[in-house]
């Protein structure tokens, strides 16, 4: 069985940080968390790509499997979101 991917998107900035460190404490054994800095980019420009598919209009954000969850999509990021989007849950 796959993990469940779990991308956050940021610039880098400590205002980010408490989005990531809520993510990665939800995360389970089933959720593979990738960190991507924005303002720094990528080797590939993977990052910045991927953030323009999901339709990233502010950071922090977070997509799982390929979505943006939707609190990122049209305020601050939150907790019952992301888990009723699958995050933490094995």
């Amino acid at each position: 069985m796959s993990k469940r991917k779990v991308e956050v998107f940021t610039s880098g900035c400590p205002v980010c940080e408490p989005t990531v460190e809520l993510v990665k404490k939800l995360a389970c054994d089933s959720c593979e968390v990738i960190v991507y800095d924005l303002n720094k980019g990528c080797s590939t420009n993977e990052c910045r790509e991927k953030a323009k598919s999901y339709g990233v209009t502010r950071l922090p954000a977070v997509a799982i499997n390929g979505a943006l969850v939707e609190c990122c999509k049209v305020g601050s990021i939150d907790e019952n979101a992301l888990r009723q989007a699958g995050l933490g849950v094995s």
